[in-house]
């Protein structure tokens, strides 16, 4: 299996790139959210990439991070979603965006893009939702914006709730309930869990 390529750009489009590796060029199909990362033409690139083998073609799919890769293999392995379907998914959300959909099993955002359809996306979140680990789940809830104290504090709340065995939707509710109208900057997270769980 070939894990990464290097070597010269040679071609890039939104949806596909050509790398000179060696004297032999390899084309690989591209999210757009790869296609942001790449270099000028004619300068070195590294693509991590994923071979599709079937019995009529043999495709080489290429990202720009680790994330990506992960992101793409875990929709491929989700009943009704293929690769090019898997590929306009990153092309659509981000992988933090993809991640926070499916923890919130916000299949509306999901199903706003292009090719899902509603039924697809209650199927990527059923399927995907335990696939992704709570680890992830804290990445996907804290979101890519510097996180306000009350939001770290949030947060942090849910998380614990979610060990505790809560689902997180529920978990996320209890900790707003707790919060709301209240001023938090000389409140713990133990103190914020205590009180969503009423005691």
């Amino acid at each position: 299996m070939i894990a990464f390529l290097r070597g010269l750009l040679t071609e890039k489009h939104p949806t596909r790139v050509v790398l000179d590796a060696g004297g032999v060029g390899y084309e690989a199909m591209i999210p757009l959210s790869s296609y942001d990362r790449l270099p000028n033409l004619g300068e070195e690139c590294r693509v991590l990439t994923h071979e599709h083998i079937r019995e009529d073609a043999h495709t080489l799919f290429g990202f720009a991070t680790e994330a990506e890769r992960a992101m793409f293999r875990l929709l491929i392995g989700t009943t009704g979603i293929g690769p090019k379907l898997a590929l306009g998914a990153l092309s659509g959300l981000s992988v933090r965006e993809l991640k926070t959909a499916i923890v919130e099993g916000d299949v509306k955002r999901l199903a706003s893009v292009s090719g899902i359809g509603k039924k697809v996306a209650e199927r990527i979140v059923v399927e995907m939702r335990d696939k992704i680990d709570r680890s992830e789940a804290l990445e996907a809830i804290a979101g890519a914006d510097p996180l306000s104290d009350r939001d770290v504090k949030l947060r942090d709340a849910v998380m614990a709730l979610i060990a505790l065995g809560y689902k997180q939707a529920e978990a996320r509710k209890m900790v707003e309930t707790a919060l709301r109208g209240k001023e938090t900057s000389a409140m713990t997270v133990e103190f914020v869990i205590k009180t969503a769980l009423g005691q």
